[in-house]
């Protein structure tokens, strides 16, 4: 089902919405993502091959590791290129989605 133009007072229709408008953040971007999990083996590395399919320029020398004072846990902050609002949304669920993955931020 498409929605029809509106019209102004003047018969003027208006341009279409531009969806880079829809967003505050303007692509591209260096992006920030922190992600939680239990200190594994293996954790690091699968973060690291998602942030390299949704980013192929992801440089993984450029992981941020904080481990939990108790050591049970490890924050990874990986900063991608975002290309896009569906990109994000992507990587997002694809992270969240992932078993070793406690939290995405």
């Amino acid at each position: 089902m498409t929605t029809p133009p509106i019209f102004h007072a003047n018969g003027a229709v208006p341009p279409p919405a531009d969806p880079r408008k829809d967003s505050l953040i303007e692509y591209p971007c260096l992006f920030p993502l922190k992600v939680m999990g239990a200190q594994v083996e293996g954790f690091v590395q699968a973060i690291t091959e998602l942030a390299q399919r949704f980013d192929p320029t992801f440089d993984a020398t450029t992981i941020e590791l904080r481990p939990s004072s108790g050591g049970k846990y490890v924050g990874v902050t990986i900063t991608i290129t975002a290309t896009s609002r569906e990109q994000l949304d992507d990587l997002y669920r694809a992270l969240s989605g992932h078993p070793m993955v406690k939290i995405v931020l």
